[in-house]
C-alpha cells in the first residue's frame, strides 16, 4: 500500500488528473448501461456535455 502512495504522490498532477476522468468516465458509462440508458442516449449525453463546455468557453473568450 505504501509503494502505490508513493507512486500516486510522485505522478505529476496532469497524468493523475486524466487518470482520474479516464476511470470517472467509465464509470459513469457503466453504472449509465447498467441504469437502461442506450448508447444514442448516452452520446446525447455527451453532446449536451460537449455543448456546455462549448458555451461556457465561448463565455470565457469574450471575457478575455
Amino acid at each position: 500500500m505504501s509503494q502505490a502512495l508513493a507512486t500516486m504522490q510522485t505522478e505529476p498532477p496532469v497524468v493523475s488528473r486524466e487518470r482520474a476522468l479516464r476511470i470517472l468516465s467509465k464509470s459513469l458509462y457503466r453504472d449509465l448501461r447498467e441504469n437502461g440508458y442506450e448508447p444514442r442516449q448516452i452520446v446525447a449525453l455527451a453532446s449536451e456535455l460537449i455543448e456546455q463546455i462549448t458555451t461556457d468557453m465561448k463565455d470565457d473568450n469574450t471575457l478575455a
